[in-house]
């Protein structure tokens, strides 16, 4: 790593099918730092990160990198994209992350083949390259997928709610990894429900309900007052419908 990675957001809006979801947010995701999305249901959250990748356009305000490039954002969607019918792999989902590096037809060489391998086995999956993924269970299957972001080497790891549906054994394991990506100096962004988690987990917060709330520092931006803010202002989307 180099110069620290940044995010910055300046005074961003963000409409998800037509309706502005997002309204006027600046701030600094930076690395080194795990950071929690939080908020209501609706609040925004899942449609700032695929603001963030590119994927939704903006209204309003610009979105500044600093120390990265738009490829070396990383981004595991809520329901991610990978047809479990398909007789794939867990290997082959794995090597997607290479894709950066070789291109749609790039060879995978026996050094890329051992990083695949150690990914897996940073995960708690060693052995797994061979199985295909519709044997795997729920967390097993989000194993394989951080497993992908880890050998995508990215820069900025965006992750929308990763621990749905996850034992508790997966969800360990997967904070050990995020917590090896924050010591790295990278920027790792996470919505959450789980306010314990992201309590004792995170090191800073942002809190949505639409409008920002409140960001920075978890014990802080988590506190009563904000909470019941973003409550207030949730339970207000209601009255005006």
């Amino acid at each position: 790593m180099t110069a620290p990675a940044e995010i910055r957001l300046h005074d961003l809006t963000v409409s998800y099918e037509r309706m502005p979801a997002v309204h006027h947010l600046s701030g600094t995701f930076q690395g080194g730092r795990l950071t929690a999305v939080m908020g209501p249901n609706g609040a925004g959250k899942s449609t700032l990160l695929k603001s963030l990748v590119g994927l939704l356009p903006l209204d309003e305000g610009r979105i500044g990198l600093s120390g990265l490039a738009r490829r070396e954002i990383a981004y595991l969607p809520q329901h991610a994209d990978l047809d479990t019918s398909f007789p794939i792999t867990v290997f082959d989902v794995v090597a997607m992350g290479l894709w950066h590096e070789l291109g749609l037809f790039g060879r995978i060489d026996t050094a890329r083949a051992r990083r695949v391998d150690e990914a897996l086995e940073t995960v708690g999956l060693p052995g797994f390259g061979e199985r295909p993924v519709t044997n795997l269970s729920v967390g097993q299957l989000q194993r394989v997928l951080f497993a992908r972001l880890l050998i995508q080497n990215a820069r900025a790891i965006l992750l929308d709610e990763p621990f749905a549906a996850v034992d508790e054994r997966t969800v360990r394991e997967l904070l050990a990894v995020m917590h090896r990506w924050r010591e790295e100096g990278r920027i790792v962004i996470a919505v959450l429900h789980d306010l314990a988690m992201a309590r004792t987990e995170f090191d800073d917060a942002l809190l949505l309900a639409r409008e920002p709330v409140a960001w920075g520092e978890v014990e802080e931006t988590l506190g009563t007052d904000n909470l019941a803010r973003a409550r207030y202002i949730s339970e207000g989307w209601g009255r005006a419908a």
